[in-house]
């Protein structure tokens, strides 16, 4: 039986604490722990937090696979300190079928690098007309239990309503991607001055808000769940805030770039910031921040969007839509919500490990660091500060907006099931 003795880590950023872990399991949680013949991780000054979990990520395959794998994306998750990641539906074939998610289920576990929950789509095709296989999906070997046309607004409410009811009789999710079509018809970037300024068809916050206003209205008639996908405006905080306080059953998440980046720097017309939703004004990214920190928003998710160079590569009007965040995500938190004092690090295990657990409903992941529960674990150094440089990233693809730009904490171990997937910030 393996066995690995992380000494001196600060768990969740508190108590420093020796960690012993047999096999696939968390064995014992104390101080002074005996190292036998455990290989030893020196873990002075260090946090130790959950393996991550991501609620939203894109991994090309099948299809698209000169952008990413899900080889070469889960080796850019365990990077990125996760453990676990949810494969949204838009392939090439669509993942609308329970043959489709059962590939991509099985792509996973043949990886080794993290575990892959597929998303099932809402619709035929991402389509919009028609439910998918939802029922199918959910009874596969892949047991999806979140359904979403993410790229795709579900705009159709009466289609909306249909999946909502659907999902109840196996407790499942619709994700939706908040985005009302006619409203973002030609749409280049968010809407407001810098829009105005630069001649560039505008995206406005209302078009998000609509939908999520519609959705969560539609969650409370009928009794089902509803995850609202990237959420980006000050508005849709509101809404968000207004809806859970009446006991409706939403959740929403943020991605790292909402929390940073605004639409100042579109000014640069650089490809590589253009993403859907678009990056919004200050006043949004500050909103955005303090609703992490009290809980209406529930999760970070990278919305990790792989893409060959030749697509960001060229004018704006052609490039796509879409940044890689797996491997910067924490760094990015970091920055936004601990070193400003938002977040402590028990904060952050909460926002990227337990409640995007709970929310896709993964068992195994997302537990806390104590004595008999699996060993998914993230080894965290934040003292680091260093330029991103994407030539050294896992993922197939290099489109991040942080290139050059310095960030703090960095990686150095991910375990998953008790298995090292990275070693001294290296994949293993």
């Amino acid at each position: 039986m393996s066995k690995i003795l992380i000494r001196g880590a600060q768990v969740l950023g508190g108590e420093v604490r020796d960690v012993l872990i047999e096999s696939e399991t968390i064995a014992e949680v104390a101080e002074g722990i005996e190292a036998g013949d455990a290989t030893v991780v020196e873990a002075a000054g260090r946090i130790l937090l959950p393996g991550l979990v991501d609620l939203h990520t894109h991994l090309r395959e099948p299809g698209r696979e000169d952008s990413e794998t899900v080889l070469t994306g889960t080796r850019a998750a365990a990077v990125g300190g996760y453990t676990a990641v949810h494969a949204m539906a838009n392939t090439f074939p669509v993942a609308d079928t329970a043959g489709v998610v059962e590939q991509v289920y099985r792509l996973g576990q043949e990886s080794g690098y993290c575990d892959v929950q597929p998303v099932g789509a809402v619709t035929v095709g991402l389509e919009g007309k028609q439910l998918a296989e939802l029922g199918a999906m959910h009874d596969s070997a892949a047991k999806v239990r979140v359904f979403s046309d993410d790229g795709k607004c579900v705009d159709d409410a009466v289609i909306m309503r249909r999946a909502l009811e659907y999902v109840k009789a196996f407790d499942g999710v619709v994700a939706q991607h908040a985005q009302e079509p006619r409203l973002t018809e030609g749409a280049q970037m968010n809407e407001g001055v810098v829009s105005a300024e630069l001649g560039l068809g505008g995206w406005p916050a209302v078009a998000e808000e609509s939908i999520i206003a519609r959705d969560v209205l539609l969650a409370a008639h009928v009794g089902s769940r509803v995850h609202i996908c990237h959420l980006s405006t000050a508005g849709s905080v509101e809404i968000i805030r207004w809806a859970k306080a009446r006991g409706i059953d939403v959740t929403a998440e943020v991605t790292p770039h909402h929390l940073l980046l605004t639409d100042e720097l579109v000014r640069s017309y650089n490809p590589v910031y253009k993403v859907n939703p678009p990056l919004r004004t200050e006043t949004d990214v500050m909103a955005l921040r303090e609703a992490l920190a009290d809980g209406t928003i529930d999760c970070v998710a990278t919305d990790h969007a792989p893409h060959p160079h030749e697509d960001k590569d060229c004018e704006w009007a052609a490039a796509a839509m879409g940044m890689v965040g797996l491997e910067t995500a924490l760094s990015v938190v970091q920055a936004t919500m601990v070193e400003t004092g938002l977040l402590d690090w028990a904060g952050v295990a909460d926002r990227m490990s337990f409640r995007p657990a709970v929310i896709g409903r993964l068992a195994g992941h997302g537990r806390p660091i104590a004595a008999g529960e699996p060993a998914n674990l993230t080894l965290v150094d934040p003292a680091y500060r260093g330029a991103v440089d994407p030539a050294g990233f896992a993922s197939r693809s290099r489109n991040t907006p942080y290139e050059g730009r310095e960030l703090p904490g960095r990686v150095t171990h991910t375990f998953l099931r008790g298995r090292a997937t990275v070693v001294d910030g290296k994949l293993a």
